[in-house]
């Protein structure tokens, strides 16, 4: 038996070797078998997103009590399924309007990087260090939250980051005149240790904010980046189309010596403003001296007082900041000097929530444009004979609208819950705030198709051919 294996395995070394040389031989001199196709990667495609897969929970039912939730935009966004309260002053942000707030993002982004901004992500963890050094460790009071790590060194979440972005410019010893003004900003979540949180987003613990921060070579300089900053605020404001008012305010404990707030007028602002009706004067109630009624800027005209949610703060800071923290640039002359400073607050979720707030009616929400979560909702028929017929129809017009107009890409949503007659679907859409809400109904499906299209904003109802939608969706600006 030995014999015959040590046979076998000397015979397959013998012709294993010759075997394989025949294959080598073949593999270079005859004619290369096909082999099998290999596929590039592709961007995936995106599929349309349907009403009945979008995660958007309703934490308050139609009919219920809204308890103590007097804010309009707090029980819309929670009836929504837009927010979910996590615990006091802190929320889940749900997928429909998270949509929204990124976009919301995208517009500031664009309107900081337009006047030279550059985004960065700085710790939301401060060093308590820092904040003594400024002075405002015992400054900021029990809003600031505070906290120890297993070493007993103190820490806070950072409510705003003046100390942080200082003492980072400081650290760059190279900094020359040439490289300013520089204006760093980032889009990050803040902390504020409310008593009473209220409001929903209005007023919470924790929150999002765009803060910017800049550095320039003068006083001259760094107001003209103040007055730049404060046109890109107004920017914002102007093409989200929400009447806003800009008024003196007080520094508080950011400081400095110049100071502006944007404002959204409403009644549940808890801001009290003063206007001149024979002037462009503004200003916070706290500005002024108590019971003046007189403006102080034509001397003619009667302040009239209105209430307004802040969505916007800036300040002048000069040398405040960057005196402590030696932030300094070498000169034109070759010598050192210390930076004049600017900082900047936009209140992004603070915005989304004004915005809901003073466009919206009592039982339906109502978006700036702009920043909708979804700018189309198409809806097919309720089921019947002629179901498939209509929802192929919808899949199409989805498709068509996404293909043909660019800007609507991933902008359309498809109301698939067919076992909903088209009034109660409709009733949803309204509630939701889709800009445009398109039926396909029985005209859609004649040789011609016209479409029952809703305009949110209007209340205008059309019926237009597939053109005819297309050139209406066409104009529709998203971002």
């Amino acid at each position: 038996m030995e014999v015959l294996i040590h046979l076998c395995h000397h015979k397959l070394h013998t012709l294993l070797p010759r075997a394989l040389s025949r294959a080598c031989r073949r593999s270079h001199h005859c004619t290369p078998q096909p082999s099998p196709s290999i596929h590039t990667p592709s961007k995936p495609v995106m599929p349309t997103p349907l009403v009945s897969r979008l995660f958007q929970p309703s934490n308050l039912r139609e009919g219920q009590e809204a308890g103590d939730m007097t804010c309009r935009s707090q029980r819309l966004m929670l009836q929504a399924g837009l927010i979910h309260l996590s615990n006091p002053g802190c929320f889940y942000y749900l997928p429909v309007a998270l949509r929204s707030m990124e976009k919301l993002v995208r517009l500031i982004d664009e309107e900081m990087q337009a006047i030279g901004g550059q985004k960065v992500d700085m710790p939301a963890l401060c060093g308590a260090e820092l904040w003594k050094r400024s002075g405002r460790w015992e400054l900021m009071g029990k809003e600031m939250f505070r906290l120890q790590d297993r070493h007993n060194v103190d820490y806070c979440l950072g409510p705003t980051h003046e100390e942080a972005v200082t003492e980072l410019l400081a650290s760059q010893s190279t900094l020359s005149y040439k490289q300013l003004p520089l204006l760093l900003y980032q889009v990050t979540r803040k902390f504020r240790d409310e008593q009473k949180p209220k409001f929903g987003l209005l007023r919470g613990r924790e929150f999002y904010m765009k803060d910017m921060y800049s550095f320039d070579v003068s006083e001259e300089a760094a107001l003209h980046t103040y007055h730049s900053v404060c046109h890109s605020y107004r920017r914002i404001l102007d093409r989200l189309c929400l009447k806003w008012v800009q008024v003196q305010a007080d520094t508080g404990n950011i400081g400095g010596t110049l100071s502006h707030e944007f404002h959204l007028p409403a009644d549940i602002g808890e801001d009290r403003l003063l206007m001149c009706g024979n002037c462009d004067f503004s200003a916070n109630v706290e500005t002024v001296a108590p019971g003046q009624t007189d403006c102080p800027q034509c001397h003619t005209g009667t302040l009239t007082e209105s209430k307004g949610i802040e969505v916007g703060h800036t300040f002048y800071l000069g040398t405040k900041y960057s005196k402590v923290f030696n932030a300094t640039f070498t000169n034109a002359q070759n010598k050192l000097s210390v930076s004049e400073m600017g900082c900047f607050g936009l209140g992004v979720t603070r915005i989304l929530a004004a915005s809901i707030e003073v466009l919206s009616s009592e039982d339906s929400i109502r978006w700036p444009g702009l920043i909708a979560p979804y700018q189309v909702c198409v809806l097919p028929p309720k089921k019947g004979s002629k179901t498939n017929e209509a929802t192929h129809m919808a899949e199409k017009l989805v498709e068509s609208l996404e293909n043909n107009l660019p800007n609507l890409k991933g902008e359309v949503v498809l109301d698939d819950r067919t076992q909903l007659t088209i009034g109660k679907r409709l009733k949803d859409t309204n509630r939701l705030g889709y800009p445009y809400v398109v039926v396909v109904g029985q005209k859609a499906m004649e040789e011609h198709p016209v479409f029952e299209v809703l305009c949110q904003k209007s209340g205008e109802t059309m019926f237009l051919s597939t053109d005819g939608l297309l050139d209406l969706l066409g104009g529709v600006e998203t971002i």
